[in-house]
């Protein structure tokens, strides 16, 4: 199970060879029954919830913003 803290950066792989990952910012942590998903602020601008699949990592940030994997 993936656990994201607000800060923290989502990352999704592409599912097509040659395209980057996707990124984004956790912004809000939610859990409902048990499920945790995240508001999450992409690279793009736009914001939206995240329910994480397999595709999905997190990159966790320390209190200085560098990425600490």
């Amino acid at each position: 199970m993936m656990k994201a803290n607000v800060g923290d950066e989502l990352v999704v792989d592409s599912l097509h060879v040659g395209d980057p990952p996707r990124r984004g910012q956790v912004v809000e942590v939610l859990e409902s029954g048990g499920v945790l998903h995240y508001v999450v602020r992409w690279d793009d601008g736009h914001t939206s919830i995240f329910y994480p699949s397999s595709d999905a990592h997190v990159v966790h940030l320390n209190e200085r913003g560098s990425r600490r994997g």
